[in-house]
């Protein structure tokens, strides 16, 4: 775990992946803390870069300002944009659940420019009404936090889960109980006050929604509505699920999350792909700046070139998702280790972005040394120790 101090507040999150996979943000539900993400992880990872992170007085993160007023929306969504910004993505994909999804919404009415996709999870454009949330506050105030979550934990999931696992209910408790009232009471006064109605449609934002059958708080209905806000998002029901589907069925959420974050080529024989799907492709493998120079360099005579190997290799190829961006980097190195080629410079240090080992370098190319020759192979390696490779000597 890693803080950021954001307008004078200390905000715990993690950051884990290669730097030239597409980075996924994560906002967790009101309540809980981006542990709720830990079951996905290792589901996710091999293909994207992922930034979760804990909300006002939720975790580790520190509690909102006494004397900082409301919590809005646009507040938690400047949180999500400046930690996409510390790990240096122009544009990202959002997943958000709960309050979560509220940050998302935020982020599709004002800063759509900013997003590859927004996955929101068992949410709305309306969440409850400003009664329930007002009262809540209150007790939350009067009463504490620890006090009040043996009644709110188990709504947040299936009750059948609840009967079958009573330590998912007391750890939760527990983990609520160790937050910030105050920021959890402004919080709640936030859901009652502000909403999205009339706010999502015609954003040109992908957008995927998926919820649970069993969600006292957020049901299949106002996911529903929530769908039409959206110009009629894909929704998802998981059957047996309540209200946190990471924690409650990870295999199935991690499943449709990756269906919802890859890359749609279309019908790729008929229509190739866009030259702007193989343009952010090229811009996360290769860096932004990289790209920039490449195509400022371009005259007259290669720019149509240019163009086209953005749309062939990396969009056809390094933006299909049936490898992952680690093997396709190895392949690609290899070949060109084999052929000799001047490109195999840049693909090295690419391989440094895209987190490729010591180890796995080593063994890709000792293949080109056996098939296609050690010559190759040991060209190869003295440029990879130039640009760094290799670590001490032996």
């Amino acid at each position: 775990m890693a803080f950021l101090t954001i307008h004078g507040r200390s905000v715990a999150y993690r950051l884990l992946g290669a730097e030239a996979n597409p980075l996924v943000v994560m906002a967790h539900p009101l309540g809980m803390t981006q542990a709720v993400w830990d079951d996905v992880l290792a589901r996710l990872l091999p293909r994207y870069r992922v930034l979760t992170w804990d909300l006002p007085g939720h975790g580790a993160s520190q509690a909102w300002p006494v004397d900082g007023g409301d919590i809005t929306p646009a507040d938690l969504a400047l949180e999500a944009l400046a930690l996409a910004d510390h790990a240096g993505a122009e544009r990202f994909h959002f997943v958000g659940t709960s309050i979560g999804g509220v940050v998302g919404q935020q982020l599709i009415a004002a800063h759509g420019e900013r997003l590859l996709s927004a996955t929101l999870t068992n949410t709305g454009a309306v969440i409850g009404n400003a009664e329930l949330w007002n009262t809540r506050a209150r007790r939350v105030r009067e009463e504490g936090l620890a006090a009040m979550a043996g009644e709110i934990v188990p709504r947040w999931f299936a009750p059948a889960l609840v009967e079958a696992d009573p330590a998912l209910k007391a750890g939760w408790c527990v983990q609520m109980g160790r937050g910030d009232g105050e920021s959890y009471a402004r919080l709640c006064e936030m859901l009652g006050r502000d909403t999205f109605t009339g706010q999502l449609s015609g954003k040109g934002v992908a957008v995927h929604l998926l919820g649970g059958s069993e969600d006292a708080a957020t049901p299949p209905a106002t996911l529903e509505t929530l769908a039409g806000e959206c110009d009629g998002a894909p929704l998802t029901i998981f059957d047996g699920v309540g209200h946190v589907p990471s924690v409650e069925a990870p295999e199935r959420f991690a499943a449709s999350l990756r269906a919802a974050l890859a890359v749609d080529l279309g019908d790729v024989g008929a229509h190739g792909v866009a030259y702007a799907t193989g343009l952010e492709t090229r811009k996360q493998v290769l860096g932004e700046a990289h790209v920039a120079r490449s195509t400022d360099n371009a005259a007259s005579l290669d720019a149509p070139f240019q163009q086209m190997i953005t749309r062939l290799a990396w969009g056809e190829l390094w933006s299909n998702d049936d490898l992952t961006r680690r093997e396709r980097s190895m392949i690609t190195t290899g070949i060109l280790a084999a052929l000799g080629r001047e490109e195999l410079e840049l693909h090295l240090k690419t391989a440094k972005r895209i987190g490729l080992s010591e180890a796995e370098l080593r063994q890709v190319l000792m293949h080109v040394a056996i098939y296609a020759g050690v010559p190759a192979a040991n060209h190869a390696f003295a440029l990879a120790k130039q640009l760094g490779w290799g670590g001490e000597p032996c």
